[in-house]
């Protein structure tokens, strides 16, 4: 029987390697764990995440106004820096509201979006100006109520649940029945009701998937969501200026996953603005990405503390693990656990290799970074990379568990 090659890894080359060590915005590992002073912590490259947005660009029609979702990310120093590269922000709550208009961020161009706005976080939302992303019926008094109260126009969209998912996705954010958004068949009650009471419809808001590498798959979810608005803006009360078809751009995390290809992408989002032209002349088409932005610009550091054998096998057990990064552990959202790209960030290019496993200091068998990978050998002091960090790490992950030290963030 013809043996077939085991799945690896995409190439984990957007960090630099010199003389064996990892570097991260420009500085070895090593250099950089003794200017934060402390492991573990995650980096976050300036430069990455500024190239990511330009080949966006260069890949995306002109005409496509790029969001930024900061639940991905919301470290303030990122938030801020991403306010100045991307056209907008997309909030998922007050707090980070409060994050995205400290960090500079135009509230003309701030969307937020949840299913379970509180009261006093949609009275925030009309006090700042942003655009508000309704996903119930119970929203809409509340913001009529604040929009006489302030003075102030309640700029609202309406967040759709599509009758479609996306195809492929990680996360299916549409289609059957869901927290997020409303009914697509309740949308024309919501448009009258927001006609009636004079709120400042601006337009629609279609999500319906995350963490896909398939460009097909994409596509057809943005065909769908454009037509679906389409429809439904017959029955709206203004003329659509605003039309977020969502994103769901995947990274590869996982052994036999590819990078996604965005060149069919743009070929569609160029022949859906034509189409907008001619059919919602006012209307800005606006794709929100957060893990895609960010992802793959972020590398998590833990330090070995130990190195033990039990029963023939080797465990090297490190200053971090789930409690600071909960989706390397396969505990946020993976069904069958399979291993983040890692590396031994200070032997990048260890001849003597071994297969290990790689564990943080929790009392918990959920605390594995690293599941029987071959890695080169490694000893107390050496530093372990998780990549594909940037997005849904720190602040994804429970830092309180067990009482460990919290990690620190920089970008650099």
């Amino acid at each position: 029987m013809k043996e077939t090659s085991k799945p690896v890894h995409a190439a984990m080359d957007a960090f630099a390697t010199a003389a064996g060590e990892l570097h991260v915005g420009g500085q070895p590992v090593t250099r950089l764990a003794a200017r934060v002073g402390q492991t573990p912590f995650y980096a976050y490259s300036r430069s990455l995440l500024r190239a990511r947005v330009a080949q966006l660009r260069a890949a995306l029609p002109p005409q496509i106004k790029l969001h930024y979702a900061m639940k991905a990310n919301p470290m303030p120093a990122v938030v801020q820096f991403m306010a100045g590269l991307v056209d907008g922000i997309d909030v998922a709550s007050a707090g980070e509201l409060k994050v995205a208009l400290d960090a500079g961020a135009n509230p003309a161009e701030v969307s937020f979006a949840g299913p379970g706005k509180r009261d006093i976080e949609l009275q925030q939302a009309v006090a700042a100006g942003v655009l508000v992303n309704v996903e119930s019926m119970r929203e809409l008094p509340v913001l009529a109520a604040a929009s006489q109260a302030l003075g102030l126009p309640a700029r609202v969209a309406v967040r759709v649940n599509p009758d479609f998912e996306l195809k492929g996705s990680g996360m299916k954010m549409g289609g059957g029945p869901k927290q997020f958004g409303v009914d697509v068949e309740v949308v024309p009650e919501m448009l009258a009701w927001m006609a009636r009471e004079g709120l400042a419809f601006e337009g629609f808001h279609l999500f319906a998937g995350s963490q896909n590498l398939r460009a097909e798959s994409i596509c057809e979810a943005q065909l769908k969501s454009y037509e679906l608005a389409l429809r439904l803006a017959a029955d709206a009360p203004a003329p659509v200026r605003f039309l977020n078809l969502g994103g769901g751009f995947g990274i590869p995390y996982f052994p036999g996953e590819q990078r996604l290809d965005l060149a069919p992408i743009g070929a569609n989002l160029a022949a859906l603005t034509e189409r907008a032209a001619a059919d919602l002349p006012q209307a800005h088409l606006v794709i929100e990405l957060g893990r895609y932005f960010v992802g793959e610009a972020g590398v998590y550091i833990t330090r070995i503390v130990d190195r033990k054998v039990s029963r023939g096998h080797t465990y090297l057990i490190t200053d971090g693990g789930l409690n600071h990064h909960l989706s390397a552990s396969g505990n946020f959202g993976q069904v069958i656990r399979k291993n983040y790209p890692v590396a031994i960030a200070n032997r990048m290019e260890g001849a003597e290799r071994e297969t290990v496993s790689v564990v943080g200091p929790l009392c918990t068998p959920l605390d594995l970074l690293a599941d029987r990978m071959e890695l080169p050998r490694a000893e107390v002091g050496d530093l372990v990379a998780v990549f594909q960090s940037g997005a849904y790490g720190a602040s994804a992950s429970p830092q309180a568990f067990l009482g460990h030290p919290v990690c620190v963030e920089v970008l650099v």
